[in-house]
């Protein structure tokens, strides 16, 4: 997510903190790179010309190019100037502040993944807010829309409004309103169809279903690869629906990252929610702050932390800890170990929320960032016996073949694992034997196999997976 913006403005920002000073012409200079970086991410250029003359403003005065740090303090104000482009500090929730059922009214191009969206937002509602969501599809056009809406309510765990053929989206949308409104809902989500492109039988309908249902939120989905198209997309329905919040699908596919940029500025509207992945759960609050943070470098360690807490088990977590304080960890364990990681989803993306591991990924272009390392690895402990598994020093060569068989794996998978396995485990026996005063005195380079300890990689210079 906005690799190709972040890695860009990296490099502009490392040459402006080399600098001891900082003369007009070098914040000129460095704002004309950041200018085309923008461009080049796909920024709209009226927002891009909006975003540098206000840097510019606040970054040409004597409070600046006086400054001890002046590279600092120019890096803080283009921080300060993106998070008001994307909205703001703070995410924006979904509106439900309107009496029972509250009416939510997704729209959207075909293809821009509003109704597997509809799906994600109930089971959110659902789960961490406790409300009683019906889901109802408008969509007459497109074949079994109506059945696809039914199925991801069913993976929600929420009702779908049933089909009734032959209904225009204005009836289907008042039958959903009265369902919702007779059996106690909370909310009523309204998937309506998508076209191809915008046109005035589409926008009709979308007009005509909103009138007819008041909804308090109007959503527009949109697919953050299609770049500039997404934002003129956006400015369209807005013109015609003066829509509430918008969504961005399909952001953990999209390097540049200029449509989320330019969103606000064109529409008016805040993005409320992003879709980074295809499950259900992989919907996030849009935080400007924490993507502003993301796109410079500086990482996203709250929202790290929330998505840890959200999925690693907190009793399994810290019994797994005190096993390898004890050093009684063993290869289930570790299966257990790679279980939780999983859950916390791609690693590229659980880098970018690192502060400075911007440079990192590129050292480990190609090194395969993926949980299919993982999964990978737990197939092989999956392949071993119980005895195995809990003493890895009776794995030969013998056994090294089955295993490899029985995973459908190689040799040289299997004792990959178990080298980092030693690895780790020779570790957790350095820190119980240096205790915490010995870490802090020492660091965490007291850890590292010998000779890897000066590389400047977290990882000690040897591949993390």
């Amino acid at each position: 997510m906005f690799e190709t913006l972040s890695d860009k403005l990296s490099g502009v920002f490392d040459r402006l903190r080399a600098r001891g000073a900082l003369s007009e012409a070098d914040v000129t200079e460095a704002l004309r790179e950041v200018r085309l970086a923008l461009l080049d991410a796909d920024v709209a250029l009226p927002v891009v010309r909006d975003f540098i003359a206000k840097v510019r403003e606040r970054a040409i005065g004597a409070e600046v190019l006086a400054s001890v740090t002046p590279g600092q303090q120019v890096v803080k104000i283009v921080n300060d100037v993106m998070i008001d482009a994307l909205g703001g500090e703070g995410a924006v929730p979904i509106n439900l502040n309107a009496a029972a059922p509250v009416p939510i009214l997704m729209v959207g191009l075909q293809g821009s993944g509003k109704t597997t969206t509809s799906g994600k937002i109930a089971r959110r509602l659902k789960d961490r807010l406790k409300r009683k969501v019906l889901l109802a599809s408008l969509d007459t056009q497109r074949p079994a829309a109506q059945l696809q809406l039914a199925q991801l309510a069913d993976q929600a765990g929420v009702p779908s409004l049933p089909i009734v053929p032959g209904q225009t989206p204005v009836q289907i949308a008042h039958r959903a309103m009265e369902t919702g409104r007779r059996e106690g809902f909370d909310v009523v989500i309204l998937d309506t169809a998508g076209r191809l492109s915008i046109d005035q039988e589409l926008m009709d309908e979308v007009k005509a279903v909103r009138a007819a249902t008041n909804p308090t939120e109007t959503l527009l989905v949109v697919d953050a690869m299609t770049g500039q198209d997404a934002v003129n997309t956006a400015k369209a329905f807005n013109d015609a629906l003066q829509i509430t919040g918008i969504v961005m699908t399909r952001m953990d596919g999209d390097a540049r990252g200029g449509a989320a940029l330019s969103m606000r500025a064109i529409t008016g509207a805040p993005i409320k929610l992003v879709g980074v992945g295809e499950k259900q759960d992989a919907l996030e609050d849009f935080h400007p702050e924490r993507v502003a943070g993301r796109i410079l470098g500086m990482g996203d360690i709250v929202g790290l932390v929330e998505r840890a807490s959200e999925t690693i088990d907190q009793a399994e977590a810290e019994k797994l800890a005190a096993k390898m304080m004890k050093g009684k960890f063993d290869l289930e364990d570790y299966a257990s170990q790679l279980r939780q990681i999983t859950k916390m989803g791609s690693l590229n993306n659980i880098l970018d929320m690192l502060p400075g591991m911007g440079k990192l990924k590129g050292q480990l272009a190609g090194k395969d960032l993926d949980t299919a390392v993982f999964k990978r690895q737990a197939a092989i402990i999956s392949s071993m016996t119980i005895k195995e598994r809990r003493q890895p020093d009776i794995i030969k060569a013998n056994r090294k073949k089955r295993i490899a068989a029985g995973s459908g794996t190689t040799v040289q998978d299997v004792n990959k694992l178990l080298k980092q396995f030693d690895d780790m485990t020779e570790m957790m026996k350095k820190m119980n034997k240096l205790g915490q005063k010995g870490l802090m005195r020492h660091g965490l380079g007291a850890l590292m196999p010998k000779g890897a300890g000066g590389g400047g990689s977290p990882f000690g210079g040897r591949r993390p997976f």
